[in-house]
């Protein structure tokens, strides 16, 4: 990395976008890679899997009942196959970004088949973190529901004390509460790559290490998600709905720009959740012994690994 580990925790948020990008001068071909196997994959169905989505919608309204079984059959088998590629690939992103990044921080050679060969026993680790933050994403929307449920009964009744109320829980919770989440699994992710501890472990690492950095974590997310919202919102409206007022050449080629921007916000989202582990780890006072964490790092390429090769945090102020 270009700025000195000690000096992360005074880098402002333009600067942690602009060294996040940095990094991938350092090996542009293996970033290439990544993006071109595993982030591009991810961003092109993102926004594409509306376009086979949309017209049995469509249909669903104008069908007799036995053939809008048959319609709703496909659309849930469509919906359940998103969400597995989804959820597979944006595990696969995270991991090989993570592990590259800190290759790079470590002076590791790196390389696209070395990143592909750690990312087995990366992915266990992730996905176990990931069914931690799952139930408490289930919490969330539950809670979510209950009051979108108080709003709805609200307004019907006449109540706006009530209604307002309602309105702005909902506020927080969607604003606040989501994005704070959002920041916590993004940073637990990466502890849960870099650190021995994943699961609750590694949530509740990233809950100590988002203390004193929450506002800055809450505005990278912030961006990240508004970024990602503007663009399928855009693909949306031209591409998957605009099919009567924009040509068939207009809607391919505006398709096309917009998976390029999603493919670069998705690939700078995951390269500033891994500096944003380095600045709140400096921010802390915390150092990574470089050289145990190089061991960690080979550990997941089936390297030998001793056995005091654990990350040892400690004091700068030691």
């Amino acid at each position: 990395m270009d700025v000195e580990p000690e000096e992360l925790q005074f880098l402002t948020i333009p600067q942690v976008l602009v060294e996040s990008i940095s990094i991938t001068k350092r090996s542009p071909k293996t970033f290439y890679f990544i993006t071109l196997t595993l982030i591009f994959p991810l961003s092109f169905a993102i926004l594409a899997h509306s376009l086979f989505t949309h017209p049995i919608i469509v249909k669903l309204d104008s069908v007799d009942s036995s053939r809008a079984r048959h319609d709703w059959t496909i659309l849930l088998v469509i919906e359940f196959c998103y969400l597995i590629f989804l959820f597979v690939f944006s595990l696969l992103s995270t991991a090989a970004v993570v592990f590259t990044v800190a290759s790079l921080y470590t002076a590791k050679p790196v390389s696209f088949s070395s990143t592909i060969s750690a990312i087995p026993r990366v992915f266990k680790r992730l996905f176990i973190t990931f069914l931690w933050i799952a139930l408490l994403m289930f919490a969330y929307n539950a809670l979510l529901v209950l009051f979108l449920v108080i709003l709805l009964v609200a307004v019907d009744m006449g109540k706006a004390g009530l209604a307002v109320f309602a309105g702005l829980v909902i506020s927080v919770l969607y604003f606040g509460v989501h994005v704070y989440i959002t920041a916590l699994w993004h940073l637990g992710s990466v502890v849960s790559v870099l650190e021995p501890i994943y699961g609750y472990a590694a949530m509740k690492k990233g809950y100590e290490l988002l203390k004193g950095r929450t506002q800055m974590g809450m505005i990278l997310v912030f961006v990240y998600l508004a970024l990602c919202a503007l663009t399928g919102g855009f693909f949306g409206s031209v591409v998957v709905y605009g099919g009567e007022k924009h040509g068939a050449w207009t809607r391919i080629l505006v398709g096309g720009l917009l998976v390029g921007v999603l493919v670069m916000v998705n690939l700078v989202g995951l390269l500033v959740q891994s500096v944003f582990y380095y600045v709140c780890k400096s921010y802390h006072h915390e150092s990574i012994d470089k050289t145990a964490l190089n061991d960690h790092l080979g550990g997941y390429l089936g390297e030998y690994v001793p056995l005091k090769s654990t990350i040892q945090m400690e004091n700068l102020n030691a």
